[in-house]
């Protein structure tokens, strides 16, 4: 059973889209209700394992029950082109399939530079496990030949000195790189403080009431975000991704597919809303 983490007051979180609320009068979630929800998840599943190494990068070594100095030590930091890329191979697929079409390219393509030189399908051919494989292969080759124009080099480890807004605007520029997908890289790869919205996560949203039952997407990401405090985005968002794969009560009520763990009682089952808020 996984120790139950100590509970501290969450800061309030600090708004950086520059898009206007879209729900103003929606006061959900408040930091109570995302530390106890957290907290919830925490105690039911543990803390995921596939997201265990980005946890420990930005944790840098400390454990996360204390903020001591006794956790594990982070692995090695993957380039933030290495997550961009992986990110934009995981579109509509798998962690696992993605992550095979990643080391295929790589392997195929000792440089990056090769990847944009490189005329013909090799590109395709090397990433067609992942699926879509035209689709990526030319949002992949212009989003490596336009940083090579303006930086002079395919690089993108200068954003790591950026504000949260600054990689927005930079990544935005690109073909095929939606706010997700700069979400994901901002928060998997460059440790900053963001909140991807992903169909788990905004249906488990939906049905606690954090956010209107007709949201959108985009609005939920930018209500999300706005609400829920800094230092709990990176575990809540991780934790709802596993919970929605797993959790058959989540999945029934949400038309979602056949669960994993049959007969679990759902850790989130409280919170669920029937046209009405969730208890602080």
């Amino acid at each position: 059973m996984p120790r139950k983490p100590k509970r501290k007051a969450p800061a309030s979180p600090a708004t950086r889209d520059t898009s206007p609320e879209p729900y103003p009068s929606h006061a959900s979630p408040s930091p109570a209700q995302c530390l106890a929800v957290r907290d919830a998840l925490l105690a039911f599943h543990g803390f995921p394992e596939e997201f265990a190494p980005f946890r420990r990068l930005r944790l840098g070594g400390r454990s996360p029950e204390d903020g001591s100095g006794d956790g594990d030590p982070p692995p090695p930091s993957p380039t933030v082109l290495d997550g961009l890329v992986t990110t934009l191979l995981s579109q509509n697929t798998t962690e696992v399939i993605s992550r095979r079409a990643f080391a295929s390219l790589k392997a195929a393509f000792p440089s990056w530079d090769q990847v944009v030189d490189e005329e013909g399908t090799r590109l395709e051919d090397a990433i067609r496990c992942g699926g879509l494989a035209a689709t990526k292969a030319a949002r992949i080759r212009a989003m490596l030949r336009g940083v090579r124009e303006q930086r002079g080099k395919i690089c993108l480890e200068y954003l790591r000195e950026l504000s949260v807004d600054e990689v927005k605007r930079e990544l935005s520029l690109f073909k095929g790189i939606g706010p997700k997908t700069v979400a994901c890289v901002l928060m998997f790869y460059l440790q900053k403080d963001d909140f991807p919205v992903d169909t788990h996560v905004l249906r488990i949203t939906k049905a606690m009431g954090w956010v209107p039952a007709t949201c959108t997407r985009e609005k939920a990401y930018i209500h999300l975000n706005n609400k829920i405090p800094d230092d709990l985005k990176f575990d809540l968002n991780c934790l709802f991704v596993t919970h929605g794969k797993l959790c058959q009560t989540c999945t029934k009520k949400m038309g979602g597919e056949k669960s994993k763990v049959p007969n679990a009682a759902c850790p989130l089952a409280s919170y669920y809303c029937v046209g009405e808020k969730l208890q602080q």
